[in-house]
């Protein structure tokens, strides 16, 4: 049974910093994409950035220069290093593997960031 437990989630005041991780159970992902999500209050959910397994990143014209994206193979897991926070970035996020048949979500982690 695959799982995809996030931590690192918090309160920040803007400008300040957080790093979530991800780690993922039950299969082997290596070969896929994982990524970051996240859903305000009465908002969509949105891709933030995400990486192939060779290390491709692809981020969301908000967060660029400001979040990085990382993953250990070896280690099945997904980070997000998020520097320069502001309170638009407040929302729920949640980790994410994409198969060819199936999307995994993690059930999300709450980052905060208060003015």
């Amino acid at each position: 049974q695959v799982q995809l437990v996030e931590s690192g989630g918090g309160l920040v005041q803007a400008g300040g910093s957080l790093r979530l991780s991800c780690a993922a159970s039950g299969s082997r992902f290596s070969n896929n994409v994982m990524g970051w999500y996240r859903q305000a209050p009465g908002k969509q959910r949105e891709l933030v950035a995400d990486i192939t397994g060779g290390g491709t990143t692809n981020y969301a014209d908000s967060v660029k220069g400001r979040f990085t994206i990382s993953r250990d193979n070896a280690k099945s897991t997904v980070s997000l290093q998020m520097n320069s926070l502001k309170p638009e970035d407040t929302a729920v996020y949640y980790c994410n593997v994409r198969t060819t048949f199936v999307n995994y979500w993690g059930r999300g982690t709450q980052v905060t960031v208060s003015s």
